[in-house]
């Protein structure tokens, strides 16, 4: 069932915003904060890093698509996805019709800064395409941007925002029954019963 006031999923690239947003989000509309690097990681017992170098990154990906599915039917949450959530396609369709989904975007510079800046982006998430940092962010946000604007409600820029900025734009479009029931028109008239 579609309850866009309830549930709240956060998508888009690494250091866009989505776990500050969350917290702060989940804070004004008294929600739980669910993350889902945070909560795959304590399950598995290790970071990222550790998985993806004993596993490899299809291991990663099988937890992170099983976790994606446990949030289909989760209700009074706000979601924050990992930034590859998105390339499992069958399971988020079906989570954008229990949710509004929001797309925290950002420009490329400021993604990188944003990764540089913060110590334990390397230390917890590891490289991707083993590519110099501007290239791979660019490579990637050029395979995933068409999916997070496909796989979403609503498109926030965090580049120039405060968290409570981009939180402001999100409760607003919350408290827009035009918006909402347009996000409604758009979902398949079989609903999903959780």
């Amino acid at each position: 069932m579609f309850t866009p006031r309830r549930k709240i999923i956060l998508t888009g690239y690494r250091a866009t915003g989505k776990t500050l947003v969350g917290l702060t989000l989940a804070e004004h509309l008294h929600l739980d904060f669910i993350d889902m690097d945070e909560m795959l990681v304590a399950r598995a017992g290790q970071s990222i890093r550790q998985i993806v170098a004993q596993h490899g990154w299809g291991q990663f990906r099988l937890l992170e698509r099983d976790l994606l599915a446990e949030m289909v039917c989760r209700k009074d949450a706000i979601i924050s996805t990992g930034g590859g959530a998105i390339l499992h396609q069958d399971i988020w369709n079906l989570l954008r019709q229990t949710g509004l989904t929001v797309w925290l975007t950002a420009d490329i510079d400021t993604i990188c800064r944003r990764l540089a800046e913060d110590a334990n982006s390397t230390e917890q998430r590891p490289t991707l395409t083993d590519s110099d940092l501007y290239v791979e962010v660019a490579q990637v946000l050029a395979e995933r941007d068409p999916l997070y604007e496909k796989g979403s409600h609503l498109a926030v820029d965090t580049s120039n925002k405060t968290a409570g900025e981009i939180v402001h734009i999100i409760e607003t479009a919350l408290g827009d029954d035009a918006f909402l029931r347009e996000v409604e028109a758009s979902l398949p008239k079989d609903p999903i019963f959780c």
